[in-house]
């Protein structure tokens, strides 16, 4: 059963985060906000009068940079301030009416107006790029719809590329990236529930569904589990990702991170649900399944049976990576027989002057390599490919000549490490990464005995966990026959006609026709 323990008090204490309500006098209200603020020099504070005889007077607040100085000029300032507008105002200070409700209904000529009667309200919207006026007198405020601070904007995708199908990717900008689902899904059961996380950083995270079609337990556990977060702040979807999921002593992941819309949009029609931060341009999707870290973008986007030759390549060379050192270990160490006569003599002959065990070898060869891999992605962009590159071949060709390792082994790590690379999700490749060494020495230990008892406690792990209640093994363990069609093998569009029965609990059947008969020829 997941658990998390979590704080029962908040460790954050002062006026910032209590509801304290606002004050009738102007300037207590700019002077506390002032020291609240630290009286930071990108908080702008304008003070304007309204009315003809200026009779009222009124402070426009935003933050420098998170606001749009275009918006507040023109559509905030100028309509409170222009002579316009005074008329009506001058009505209402002759009467009984509520200022604060005819400035949002008739002065202003922005969108989104929401009301503020407390100091937790005001900073969350001052704080997030709104604009907030406060109007000497009333002991209520507004805020006014004002963001308009940069973001990378919609690019290509660089870490999930594919040959065919849409290059667009999440920014960094919550609702950018929600405008990017709503394109691809036009229904109105595409629901979004937004709340803040992170006491002192105010995250916006947004839950994304499609009604009708998700697991409403899942939604409902999606929901328990993001309240129960208390944490400082919320800095990127790692830190959601690492609090809500299910089993934490496990190398596999059981929350699936991508940073392209259709990827979401396709997974939310599965009846999964979709969880977006502000300030990262990586969604995660629950719950996650093996088979979602195995299959990519691409493979709907192709023809059926080109998908599934590229998905069986795929788990081919996930095999490989897995067990291709190990195998190599287990065979040359206990099991020489199985090789072919010619093949056991050129082995051994590349062996004769090395003079480490192949386990060792093994393992120099791999840690040397990860050590590469890891210089090249934090190396400058221009020269870490190269460098990553060329430092394996060098290294490598050197270690052969210098009959430290043998050339057969250098051919073995090399192949285990492309294979590697054909995982679509990066967080399973580490997985397979990590796994391979304990294998390597139950095959140094054991010979092929031993990888057989790491693959059995293998795949019992792997049973064992969970993804927001769904068995991670689904559809093989439990096996369901109706989910096949989607697994190794990728049957063609128009055969896909229901949706996952353990993800999906309803509305199963996604109501596609079937294929046209061919017209006889005449």
């Amino acid at each position: 059963m997941w658990k998390r323990s979590v704080p029962t008090k908040n460790s954050l204490t002062g006026t910032i985060n209590e509801k304290e309500p606002l004050q009738t006098n102007l300037q207590e209200n700019i002077q506390k906000i002032k020291k609240d603020l630290g009286n930071s020099d990108d908080i702008v504070i304008r003070e304007v009068w309204i009315g003809k005889t200026r009779d009222v007077k009124a402070a426009i607040i935003y933050t420098d940079g998170l606001a749009d100085n275009t918006t507040i000029n023109e559509f905030i300032m100028e309509s409170l301030m222009q002579d316009a507008k005074k008329s009506e105002i001058d009505k209402v200070l002759s009467s009984s009416q509520s200022l604060v409700h005819v400035l949002k209904d008739v002065a202003l000529a922005v969108g989104d107006v929401q009301d503020i009667t407390d100091f937790q309200t005001l900073y969350a919207s001052l704080l997030s790029g709104d604009a907030v006026i406060l109007l000497d007198g009333q002991k209520q405020g507004f805020s006014a719809g004002a963001r308009g601070w940069k973001d990378m904007g919609v690019t290509e995708a660089t870490n999930q590329t594919t040959v065919r199908g849409p290059r667009e990717s999440f920014s960094e900008s919550l609702r950018t990236n929600t405008s990017l689902i709503r394109r691809k899904i036009k229904d109105p059961n595409l629901w979004l529930e937004t709340r803040k996380i992170g006491r002192v950083t105010k995250t916006n995270v947004s839950i994304a569904y499609v009604k009708g079609i998700v697991n409403e337990k899942v939604v409902e556990e999606v929901r328990i589990r993001l309240d129960r977060i208390d944490i400082d702040g919320i800095l990127e979807s790692g830190y959601i990702e690492e609090l809500i999921q299910d089993e934490t002593y496990t190398p596999f992941p059981t929350i699936y991170n991508t940073e392209r819309p259709d990827v979401v949009a396709a997974e939310l029609l599965e009846g999964k649900v979709a969880i977006l931060i502000d300030g990262t341009p990586n969604a995660l999707i629950v719950p996650a399944p093996l088979i979602v870290f195995l299959h990519g973008a691409e493979d709907y986007y192709q023809r059926a049976d080109f998908a599934t030759l590229l998905r069986i390549l795929r788990y081919i060379s996930g095999f490989i990576a897995l067990l291709g050192p190990s195998l190599y270990i287990a065979i040359t160490t206990f099991h020489q027989e199985m090789l072919p006569t010619q093949l056991l003599i050129s082995l051994a002959a590349q062996r004769e002057g090395v003079p480490f065990p192949a386990f060792i070898e093994a393992l120099m060869m791999e840690v040397t390599f990860e050590i590469l891999r890891e210089a090249g992605l934090r190396m400058p962009r221009a020269i870490g490919q190269a460098v990553s590159i060329v430092g394996t071949l060098v290294i490598g060709q050197a270690a052969v000549e210098a009959g430290i390792v043998s050339a057969a082994m250098v051919i073995v790590v090399s192949i285990t490490a492309i294979s590697n690379f054909t995982f679509p999700a990066y967080n399973m490749s580490i997985a397979v990464r990590m796994l391979r060494f304990p294998i390597m020495g139950l095959a140094a230990s054991f010979g092929l005995f031993g990888i057989i008892v790491g693959i059995i406690a293998l795949v019992l792990h792997l049973c064992s966990l969970r993804s927001f209640g769904i068995p991670y093994m689904t559809p093989f363990a439990p096996f369901i026959p109706a989910d096949q069609k989607d697994t190794i093998f990728r049957l063609p569009q128009w055969a896909l006609v229901s949706r996952p029965r353990l993800i999906n609990q309803k509305n199963v059947v996604r109501k596609q026709s079937s294929p046209p008969k061919p017209k006889p020829r005449q």
